[in-house]
Formats: C-alpha cells, structure tokens, sequence
C-alpha cells in the first residue's frame, strides 16, 4: 500500500513537471497565429479602404485644375481709367482680389502722307518754308527714322491722303504714304482666379445696375493683349 502511494506521488510529480514544459510550447504555438490572422484582417481592410481613392484619382485627369486656374474674371470695358478705378476699390474693400487693366485693341488704319528726310536739317527747313509760303499744312519731324522729314498730315481715309498727295506732285514734289494701325484703348477690371468664386452673380448685378454697360466675361489671365 505505501509503494502504490509513492508510484502515485512520483506520477503526480512527473505529470506536473511534463505539464508545466508543455504549456509555453502552446502559447508560441497560438499566439502568433493569432498575430498574423488580425494582421491580415488588417492589410485587407486598408487595401479596401484605398481602393476606390485610387480609382477616382486615376479616373480624373491630370490637368483637370489647370485650365479653371489660369482662367480670370474680367469687368469692363470702360473708356475712362477713372471709372475702372472705382470698380477695382470697390471689389478690394470686399477681399476680392482685382486690378485695372488696359487693353489696346486694333480700331483701324490711318494713312500719314510725309516728305522723306533731305540731306541736312537745314535743306529740310527749307523746304519747310517753300511748303508754308505755298499755304500746304506742314510740319518738321523731330524723331525717328524720319526725322528731318516733313509731315503732311494724318488721314483716316486713304481717298484723303491720295488727294494731298496728287496736290504736291502739281507742285513739284514727290510725297511718300505710310499707313500706321491705329489703336484704341479700353480699361477692364481682372479678378484674380482665387476670387472669382466671391464675384457671384448677385455682386455681378449690383455692379451692372451702378455701371451703365458693364460687361464680364471669363478670359485667359495672361493669353489676351494687356498692358499696364
């Protein structure tokens, strides 16, 4: 009877000493299968999550912005400078970004009638006199490439200039005719593409009740003719 009690002690001993080598065995065993089974669950949420973002990017154009960005407000036009001024403080004072702008537009030819350059300032002024004694408008150029010539005048039509010039032939003299692009400037207000959206349609119509005529309409801010 005491043997069968010491087999059962030592086998008690034996299973607690065998238990106690195998428990850490199972948890290196479990845990990082745990580990890696939430780490996928994790990659394949975010890759899900990208998922469409990447799509929308790709399904709009690179340059999509662009255009909109280099596209400005213009108001006008207004022949006087003045009158463009005001329009600008007024979108200023209301945090929109906006400046006057002049525009010369092409608004026809003139034809100038001249005498070319003689040899000397001196010869020319002489023959500045003949001119006025023969009561012919006339007037000495100063600068250019035809100074010491003599100007005969300034034509909007070309019927004008051809009848000065037939008049000086009856005389003696062999006039020349240039025709110079006239240019018409006009003043408008650019809203800068960061305000544009600020300029809506109920500041538009409040502008255009106070400013006879106004205009607006959208222009590439660096693609049309302006100066300074």
């Amino acid at each position: 009877m005491r043997w069968i009690l010491l087999l059962l002690l030592l086998l008690n001993a034996f299973y607690y000493v065998w238990h106690q080598q195998q428990a850490p065995l199972r948890a290196k065993e479990v845990a990082p299968a745990g580990a890696y089974q939430a780490a996928r669950k994790d990659i394949r949420l975010l890759s899900e999550a990208d998922a469409p973002r990447s799509r929308a990017d790709s399904s709009m154009p690179a340059d999509a912005a662009a255009p909109d960005a280099a596209v400005c407000l213009y108001l006008g036009s207004f022949e006087e400078e003045s009158r463009a001024r005001v329009v600008e403080q007024r979108l200023l004072s209301l945090d929109i970004q906006a400046e006057v702008r002049g525009v010369d537009a092409a608004a026809g030819v003139e034809y100038w009638v001249y005498l070319p350059p003689l040899a000397s300032r001196q010869a020319s002024l002489r023959q500045l006199r003949e001119l006025q004694a023969r009561r012919i408008d006339s007037y000495i150029i100063t600068q250019g490439e035809l100074a010491n010539g003599i100007s005969l005048g300034i034509f909007p039509r070309n019927d004008s200039a051809n009848s000065v010039m037939q008049r000086l032939r009856d005389v003696g003299y062999e006039p020349q005719i240039r025709e110079l692009s006239r240019a018409h400037r006009s003043f408008w207000v650019r809203v800068a593409p960061e305000s544009r959206r600020l300029a809506d349609e109920f500041l538009l119509g409040r502008l255009a009740g106070d400013f006879a005529g106004l205009q607006h309409q959208l222009m590439p801010c660096e693609g049309v003719a302006l100066l300074q």
